[in-house]
């Protein structure tokens, strides 16, 4: 397979991670903009807080699974930079999955924080890393009821995770060093969230507000 060809695989994951869930669910279910109401972030927490408990549900499985389905199908089956071993490989397609629900082109490349979707592409990768990850995001979130803050202490753990576990897998060295660069980038993502946590105006999430109290964020 030519280099032409990697590239358009490396687009076709692009574009499947680029989906703005949020915004397409918003738009169908309420008639609005997500990025104009609450916290104005185009991800499954703004869904809930201002469409609803069961739609924010919803735009979070769509978006986990956009990932799973780039690194646990896609990776394996095009065929694509086959010079790679199957865990560089798929990756590289999560970080463009990831890239894409970041930077989505739908949206004048405005998207959500890509927790989800990473939490999806790691799924597909390293399933029990992934799941111990997510653990320790419920953890956090039933102790403080910040997602933001659940899921800044994940990634920030999902390294440490992946030493204990995988350290013996081939060219970890590599695969270790793209994980914390795709934690720091989902916790720079978290960069607006992080000053109103210091500044202790970050809203809290509560399963229990209806869905149409107005957001406080």
């Amino acid at each position: 397979m030519n280099s032409l060809q990697n590239i358009l695989w490396l687009m076709i994951a692009y574009l499947i991670g680029s989906v703005p869930t949020a915004y397409l669910v918003a738009k169908r279910v309420r008639g609005i903009d997500i990025r104009q109401h609450g916290s104005g972030n185009v991800g499954a927490t703004n869904v809930f807080r201002v469409v609803g408990k069961s739609w924010g549900g919803a735009v979070l499985a769509i978006d986990i699974l956009k990932g799973w389905l780039v690194t646990a199908i896609l990776a394996g089956t095009s065929g694509a930079f086959s010079e790679l071993t199957p865990v560089l490989r798929q990756f590289l397609f999560g970080a463009a999955a990831i890239t894409g629900h970041t930077w989505t082109p739908w949206l004048k490349l405005k998207g959500g924080k890509g927790v989800a979707t990473s939490a999806g592409v790691l799924l597909g990768i390293f399933p029990l890393a992934t799941i111990l990850a997510l653990m320790i995001w419920s953890a956090c979130f039933s102790i403080w009821r910040y997602v933001s803050l659940a899921s800044i202490t994940a990634a920030a753990c999902f390294p440490i995770l992946l030493l204990v576990f995988y350290r013996h897998i081939d060219s970890f060295g590599t695969i270790f060093l793209i994980s914390v660069f795709l934690s720091a980038l989902l916790i720079y993502n978290h960069r607006a969230n992080i000053q109103r946590l210091r500044e202790g105006s970050e809203s809290k999430v509560n399963f229990r507000t209806p869905k149409n109290q107005p957001p406080t964020s």
